[in-house]
């Protein structure tokens, strides 16, 4: 990114434009946040910064450096944890906005599992960002079934029943051989969640506590390791002691 900036400013210019529309203020999740660039780049454009920001990603490694990265956008209000895509450790209704952006892409033949995680965790809206078999080239579909890349978000949103306020192929993409089209979904909800982090096991609540995050329905523990939440499922640590 820092060698060649343009690319990706360029694209997070129109991604930050399609996100002002929508008005956001109360909470933003970046699903598969990677090393927080796009995440970091969005919110510095954003015309209203959302109260909260979160992040995950399955490797505690690429959050490390997430949390360095975002450091240079002056954020204070960002958490960023581990997190599975198809468990992820957020309530029911619980995010205002949530976004993917190339992140569900290696999931061919999970589409309809992955978009009705993001649509129970969101409260709003859900933007998907993910390439775009259906307006790329022919050399571009090629390589999408060559990878198994997802396909066909836009039906099977249809498909579940979403509503669905637009899909429009992004017109500055990283890369023209893997196009990204912007699918954004709309969901009335009538009771939001205020607590966000979940127990991704048994999707109860979870309770900062001195040394981990715990659920006092599950009695699951997640530790937390250099700052960083571990909440994937395979950390849980029985912990039915905990609080007595």
């Amino acid at each position: 990114f820092d060698d060649n900036p343009e690319n990706k400013q360029v694209y997070c210019d129109e991604l930050s434009y399609k996100i002002n529309n929508l008005g956001v203020t109360g909470s933003f999740l970046l699903i598969g946040v990677g090393e927080a660039i796009t995440l970091g780049n969005v919110t510095q454009r954003l015309e209203r910064v959302p109260l909260e920001i979160f992040g995950f990603d399955i490797s505690w490694s690429t959050v490390v450096y997430a949390k360095k990265f975002i450091r240079r956008y002056a954020l204070e209000n960002v958490v960023l944890t581990t997190g599975d895509i198809f468990e992820t450790p957020f309530m029911d209704n619980s995010i205002e906005l949530v976004m993917s952006n190339h992140s569900l892409e290696p999931n061919g033949g999970r589409e309809e599992e992955a978009l009705q995680e993001l649509y129970r965790i969101s409260s709003k809206y859900i933007v998907v960002n993910e390439p775009c078999y259906e307006f790329g080239s022919s050399e571009a579909k090629d390589r999408i079934e060559k990878h198994g890349y997802v396909k066909d978000l836009h039906k099977v949103a249809k498909k579940l029943g979403y509503r669905i306020l637009s899909h429009e192929l992004f017109k500055n993409p990283v890369s023209f051989l893997n196009p990204t089209s912007c699918l954004i979904i709309e969901k009335e909800t009538a009771s939001k969640s205020p607590n966000k982090l979940a127990c991704p096991v048994s999707r109860t609540p979870l309770k900062r506590m001195e040394d981990c995050y715990f659920s006092s329905e599950s009695l699951l523990a997640y530790p937390i390791v250099k700052g960083i939440p571990c909440l994937l499922s395979e950390n849980a640590i029985l912990a039915s002691s905990y609080e007595r």
